[in-house]
């Protein structure tokens, strides 16, 4: 190396922990999660990359399913319970889910002692369409703005009525 400074897209363990902050899903009361966004971190814009820390007894989000954006998760450490497309499963260190779109809709569940972790990731696309099935709702993104629409709301598309 011919000089001192480093690659500035190299994001040092260190720093990925200076960069851990904690948030929650506005519509689930049971959400905590604590991680990094790396991609942010790195200077990433079209792709999302985190690592994510879920204690015991917390989830992640609210249960979802993705129109755009397409996503995944890798399993760290620690266990969990994903809700996928109604089924439950459990998962563990090493155990992959991919959830190309359009997606069926998902979610994570620590019910266990044991903190989960795991690298999450999946496109950051200009716009995007998520439902919310169990909630009845529908957010849509458009560059940088989000709408919140109740599924039920929903009409065909058809002659407008007077």
């Amino acid at each position: 190396m011919s000089n001192n400074s480093e690659y500035p897209h190299l994001i040092r363990a260190h720093a990925v922990k200076a960069a851990e902050s904690s948030g929650s899903h506005p519509w689930n009361p049971e959400s905590l999660l604590v991680g990094t966004h790396l991609s942010e971190v790195g200077g990433l814009k079209r792709t999302g990359v985190s690592i994510v820390h879920i204690p015991g007894g917390k989830e992640s989000f609210a249960y979802h399913a993705h129109h755009r954006e397409e996503e995944w998760i890798y399993i760290l450490a620690g266990r969990a319970i994903a809700e996928i497309d109604g089924a439950e499963y459990e998962v563990g260190p090493g155990d992959f889910m991919a959830f190309p779109t359009p997606s069926v809709a998902h979610h994570l569940r620590n019910p266990f002692k044991e903190e989960l972790v795991y690298l999450m990731g999946g496109e950051n696309l200009d716009y995007e369409v998520a439902d919310f099935p169990k909630l009845g709702k529908r957010m849509v993104k458009i560059n940088g703005q989000t709408v919140v629409y109740s599924l039920s709301d929903g009409r065909p598309i058809g002659p407008l009525e007077n």
